[in-house]
């Protein structure tokens, strides 16, 4: 008997593939295009190929200081996040206290909530507690909005981890702020790369928290999208394919540190008696 082929016996499933993957990345391919395309946006396919909406994205101000502030927010974001999310993930694998179920429970919430419920409700203590709208203001929201995204990957990651070193570590005489410090981080570095990688791009790319809490200054995000209000030019096509190429150069970052780690500890089980 001969072996029919996956692909033979299911057609269908790689035909829908095919479908779903063109819906996702032909977009995408067509935005690119359009960003090199003289004669701005309209008829398919572009004919005349330049750099000049390049030039116009590199000379334009206004652009520039949006990225800028959402560089700002978005990495101040990571640092909030990540320092919170820790002790709440420490909180949740290290210690026994009255309601953890819930707090569980809780701090998934945010990723659960849509982003008006919670930018609204940021607004409205943000007003409570008399402070102006600024980028300030949507760098606490961004950060705390998030806190849930560090937290579930970085206790995911003390779930994986080997205790035995922490406690030889202690063994030996280190103090548990030293153990902390040369032990249990350096095990959680590719469970924050991962999770400031995800929050950096959540932050960068938010827009309704975003627009509840932000005041004179814009965020990228929030600049393209009154712009496209004005309709689409190639440059927003431009300062697209650019941060999609970001997006890609990230996951590739992200993808060497994760491969390298884990051979790191395939090589450390082999090593190992």
């Amino acid at each position: 008997m001969t072996a029919t082929s996956p692909t033979r016996r299911a057609p269908l499933l790689t035909l829908y593939a095919a479908c779903v993957f063109a819906f996702v990345y032909l977009p995408i391919i067509v935005l690119i295009l359009y960003s090199f395309n003289r004669d701005g946006v309209g008829g398919f396919p572009p004919r005349h190929f330049t750099f000049d909406w390049y030039r116009q994205l590199f000379a334009d101000g206004p652009i520039w200081d949006s990225v800028l502030n959402s560089l700002f927010v978005a990495a101040g974001s990571v640092v909030l996040s990540l320092t919170l999310g820790l002790l709440a993930a420490l909180a949740l694998d290290r210690a026994d206290f009255p309601g953890k179920a819930l707090f569980r429970r809780l701090v998934l919430l945010p990723l659960i909530l849509p982003g008006i419920i919670t930018g609204l409700s940021l607004l409205m203590f943000a007003v409570f507690a008399h402070v102006q709208l600024s980028l300030f203001t949507v760098f606490l929201g961004h950060g705390t909005a998030l806190i849930s995204v560090a937290t579930t990957e970085l206790f995911a990651g003390l779930q994986k981890m080997d205790r035995a070193q922490e406690e030889a570590s202690l063994d030996l005489g280190a103090t548990p702020w030293q153990t902390f410090w040369r032990v249990t981080l350096p095990n959680l570095k590719l469970s924050m790369i991962a999770a400031g990688l995800l929050i950096f791009t959540l932050s960068m790319d938010e827009i309704a928290v975003t627009f509840f809490l932000i005041g004179r200054d814009n965020t990228l995000p929030l600049e393209i999208w009154g712009r496209l209000r004005r309709g689409i030019t190639p440059e927003i096509n431009a300062v697209s394919t650019l941060i999609f190429a970001v997006s890609v150069a990230l996951i590739i970052i992200w993808y060497r540190v994760r491969t390298r780690g884990l051979g790191a500890e395939a090589q450390e089980l082999i090593e190992t008696p």
